[in-house]
């Protein structure tokens, strides 16, 4: 069983006891998030697609961690004109757990 679920803007292929980095997420480490944006779920063969979203659907994980991922470098250069810029950026992930997916 699977489903495609919405989190944080950004569409996931998830099934039970997977673990996925998300965009950062206004929960605590330990606590459980629902996700009720779940466009597509597939039980055992039996497709159920949503317009947009299936009602009643949920997809429940619990987050484990909040991380930054590696560093991007960013730079910047104008030919013969003497101008260089260098700069990085980390992103914030949380890091979940789906523990139930209801469809």
């Amino acid at each position: 069983m699977y489903a495609i679920v919405e989190i944080a803007g950004q569409q996931f292929k998830v099934q039970k006891d997977q673990k996925i980095f998300v965009h950062r997420l206004d929960a605590e480490t330990g606590s459980k998030v629902e996700f009720d944006r779940v466009l597509l779920v597939d039980n055992g063969g039996k497709v159920n697609i949503g317009a947009p979203a299936i009602a009643g659907a949920l997809v429940t994980a619990q987050v484990n961690d909040h991380v930054k991922g590696d560093t991007v470098i960013v730079f910047r250069k104008k030919r013969r004109k003497g101008y260089v810029k260098r700069n990085g950026h980390r992103q914030s992930f949380t890091q979940i757990t789906i523990t139930d997916i209801k469809g």
